[in-house]
């Protein structure tokens, strides 16, 4: 299974989102700038994030959106099967010979686990600046 930019950029989205849980609503427009992304591919992707109810949307001069659930309520995999669809590293996996469907149905059990136990809020504890190595700009 390959996340396109739809399961990548939506993610990005709910982590900005899962950072500011508390405060105001965040607009895409700010969301689009701090990521260098497109703010009308955001767009898209933000409506089926708030028709499953992850997210809704606050209207007005300082409108933006907002979680529904607490950060660690959402999971990784709530945000990628809603954008992505359902979880699977080949499609037809029942006409497959018995040794290899057990192998595509061990990875595919991998894959959920991981990203049915990954939250929101694990995801936001990390930063970008925590893979920077003492803060020296290195050159080759």
């Amino acid at each position: 299974m390959k996340i396109s930019t739809k399961g990548r950029y939506g993610l990005t989205i709910m982590i900005a989102l899962a950072r500011k849980h508390g405060e105001d609503p965040i607009s895409l427009k700010s969301i689009a700038r701090e990521y260098d992304l497109s703010e009308h591919y955001l767009e898209q992707l933000i409506a089926p994030l708030r028709n499953a109810r992850l997210v809704r949307s606050v209207r007005g001069a300082h409108g933006g959106y907002l979680l529904t659930k607490l950060p660690g309520e959402i999971t990784a995999g709530d945000v990628i099967r809603v954008l992505e669809g359902p979880i699977q590293p080949v499609e037809g996996i029942e006409d497959e010979e018995p040794a290899k469907r057990e192998l595509w149905i061990r990875i595919r059990d991998a894959v959920k686990e991981v990203l049915d136990t990954t939250t929101l809020e694990d995801l936001a504890q990390h930063h970008d600046d925590e893979y920077e190595q003492d803060g020296y700009m290195f050159y080759i």
